[in-house]
């Protein structure tokens, strides 16, 4: 999702400007410079050929399907009974972005998760998993099942038009999406269900992103916009199973997650149904009685998968930029910046030199992204918080590699659901803190609205 923002404001007279990309290492000394569909699926180019075994076996866990138990592939049984796909890979296709279905197709890499409004749960529940879950539903609807089990529903979704006008008269159509759940397996649904649909994001430079300080993300928030600018960057605060307390939250689309393998084993739970010493209970309610079908062992995903996993995910190296010479890059660059687009996705961060990984270690990265809270406007809120996150805040996605999307997955698709097919139509979909900043896009003649997408390829 693109957040692009205003950068005026009588808060920022003397604030130095944003700096602009000067190096094609945008993941700093580990960038790669791999271009084609498996531009994503790269480790980090300075990892010792030591750890690169760990990485393959990793990718494996990552890549191949997961299977019912009892079975013979015992590393890998114990899918379900409820879930959503049978591998990782299926929702980040090669290590990218996801997509909506297409006509009717039965969605993969986009799901919605559910919830009650927050004052329906005592507040344990809510400082644990930031929802309320829905009864005989849980937080998350399984749309797939393992056989002799039913999945929870369907996922509908159509879209209607929007058209926008820009200023020199050009009109660009939007497609706003429309969700709805049809043949709800475990009971009816309540009135008061909250949804929010998830396309899958990117995987690349998560573990540089884990290495910033979340001291420097803590300082970069304004949440009462004290300078005002009209940007009020806010931390989320989320509950963190390996600590046993209360933390900044920095991954998923409303920063709900506080670690690389948080994220991957409540995936691993949420998505394919599957264990792990971590996250022990899957997204599958009483009501439910998942526990009648066999399992895989306790856990299903034991603890040196895990790490794999998580040091695969953590591993995967970002591409260079491409095409920085291109006078219309250099302008579109500047127009980024002047627009206030760099507000909320801070081009650059620094790595700290006492990093758990050393691969990891004092690097300077450009991921475009302060990993921080922002209200996006009613046109793109799902309504649903979570943890400290209101209906309308999302995390600002990092836009490295955001050029390449669709070279790594065809049919990719922008923003949290992937409604937009384009990126100029997720620029026009911002409003809330985003507003002004697309207001100044619509208001760019053609060739500077050129330049700015130009830019943003080049990531």
């Amino acid at each position: 999702m693109l957040a692009f923002l205003i950068l005026a404001g009588p808060g920022l007279a003397n604030a130095a400007p944003p700096p602009i990309q000067e190096t094609p290492m945008t993941g700093g000394d580990g960038t790669v410079q791999q271009f084609d569909h498996n531009a994503f699926s790269l480790p980090l180019d300075t990892m010792p050929m030591t750890r690169r075994l760990d990485f393959s076996v990793g990718n494996s866990f990552f890549r191949n399907p997961w299977v019912e138990a009892p079975a013979s592939t015992a590393a890998r049984d114990g899918l379900g009974p409820l879930l959503n796909t049978n591998s990782c890979q299926g929702c980040h296709i090669k290590d990218g972005r996801g997509h909506p279905p297409s006509g009717d197709e039965r969605t993969v890499s986009l799901f919605l998760r559910l919830s009650l409004p927050p004052e329906s749960v005592d507040d344990e529940t809510l400082t644990r998993f930031g929802v309320a879950p829905v009864p005989g539903y849980g937080r998350q609807l399984q749309t797939a099942a393992i056989s002799g089990a039913d999945p929870e529903g369907d996922m509908q979704l159509h879209y209607t038009k929007r058209d926008v006008r820009l200023d020199d008269g050009e009109v660009v159509t939007l497609r706003e999406p429309h969700y709805a759940i049809g043949s709800p397996a475990y009971g009816p649904l309540p009135d008061d269900l909250q949804i929010s649909p998830r396309v899958a994001p990117p995987m690349i430079g998560l573990g540089l992103l884990e290495a910033l300080p979340a001291e420097a993300l803590i300082a970069a928030a304004d949440p009462d916009d004290t300078d005002g600018d009209g940007i009020s960057g806010r931390v989320n605060r989320v509950w963190d199973e390996r600590r046993g307390d209360t933390v900044i939250g920095r991954f998923g689309w409303k920063a709900g997650e506080p670690s690389i393998e948080q994220q991957s084993l409540h995936a691993f739970a949420g998505d394919m149904g599957l264990t792990s010493n971590l996250v022990p209970v899957t997204d599958c309610m009483p009501s439910q009685a998942c526990d009648r079908f066999p399992d895989g062992g306790t856990p299903e995903v034991s603890d040196r998968i895990a790490r794999f996993v998580t040091f695969y995910a953590g591993s995967l190296a970002v591409p260079a930029r491409r095409d920085m010479d291109d006078p219309r890059v250099l302008a579109g660059a500047e127009t980024f910046n002047e627009i206030g687009c760099a507000s909320c996705h801070t081009p650059r961060h620094e790595t700290p030199p006492d990093t758990e990984r050393a691969a990891l270690a004092d690097q300077t990265i450009w991921p475009y992204s302060d990993l921080l809270l922002h209200d996006m406007g009613e046109a793109l809120a799902d309504g649903r918080p979570e943890f400290d996150a209101s209906g309308s805040e999302w995390r600002t996605p990092p836009l490295w590699g955001i050029g390449l999307a669709r070279e790594v997955n065809p049919r990719a698709g922008f923003l949290h659901d992937g409604r937009a097919r384009t990126l100029e139509e997720a620029i026009l979909w911002h409003g809330g803190e985003a507003e002004a900043s697309a207001d100044a896009y619509r208001d760019l003649p053609a060739e500077r609205r050129d330049g700015l997408i130009r830019f943003l390829e080049s990531l």
